[in-house]
């Protein structure tokens, strides 16, 4: 099933069955307890982020073939870094880049977001899909100058500005994707492909990740993990590639479908 979040003509917020002709039917209930798809047709006037994160928890460095374009070894444990909520956007919404606390240096980073179902600890690898309520696109979008040369080592700088994190468009439920390892992933810059490659390069699957991450550790319903991007990042291009005004990035992968997003300046 793919769940979406949207807002109707007056201004509540529902989540809702999309269907295959394009149409929506309302759920009733808790998507994370009990819920129901009624026959309803949902009045989607705008479409939001599928999920509102409790917690965004973030893996660098996770495909084999980015790590290698970074010139940095493959890690030993996966690397762990945090989104703040602010950073969250609504598909077709805009990135905005900041213009108050400058950056040049901002990048894009397609990536397969995880979404927790149900709160969990110390999770076994082998139990890890268990709690999995579905998957999404992101966009990890990081300005490099402060991430890299300004952030004091520290990653967290440069990857939580205001809508640094576009989420979307359809939350794929988990029976839907019952192996998130071989998914292609994409990203396009004003229809050009920039990251063409395939879940199966994660150096840290989903399960593994599930299981860090919960070691010593509740992982709140709600929460999104996502995964790390793989290798073509503006970053590394030569010359480099950042975004501007004007420009606009989709994210997609297979059978999620595609999250786009324009990109402006701070006011």
């Amino acid at each position: 099933m793919k769940i979406i979040r949207y807002k109707n003509a007056e201004q509540q917020i529902g989540y809702a069955s999309l269907q295959e002709d394009g149409s929506a039917l309302e759920i009733k209930g808790d998507i994370f307890g009990t819920h129901e798809v009624t026959n309803i047709k949902a009045n989607v006037a705008k479409l939001l982020a599928p999920i509102k994160p409790t917690t965004i928890l973030c893996i660098g460095l996770n495909y084999r073939h980015h790590a290698a374009e970074s010139n940095v070894p493959i890690p030993e444990y996966p690397v762990l870094f945090c989104k703040g909520p602010g950073t969250l956007q609504n598909p077709g919404d805009p990135i905005i880049l900041p213009t108050h606390l400058r950056s040049d240096k901002v990048d894009y980073e397609c990536e397969l977001a995880v979404v927790i179902g149900r709160a969990c600890k110390n999770v076994p690898k082998e139990n890890a899909l268990d709690y999995v309520l579905g998957y999404t696109c992101a966009n990890d979008v990081s300005a490099r100058d402060w991430q890299v040369e300004r952030g004091g080592s520290q990653w967290c700088r440069g990857k939580t500005f205001d809508t640094f994190m576009p989420l979307g468009p359809a939350l794929v439920t988990s029976d839907t994707i019952r192996n998130p390892s071989g998914l292609g992933i994409r990203t396009f810059l004003n229809g050009e492909t920039m990251q063409d490659w395939n879940t199966n390069d994660l150096i840290f699957d989903v399960p593994t990740l599930i299981s860090f991450l919960s070691g010593s550790t509740t992982i709140e319903a709600g929460s999104v993990i996502l995964t790390g991007t793989p290798h073509g990042v503006g970053m590394a291009r030569k010359p480099p590639v950042w975004l501007k005004a004007g420009d606009e990035v989709t994210i997609e992968i297979d059978k999620i479908g595609k999250l786009t997003n324009p990109v402006i300046f701070e006011a």
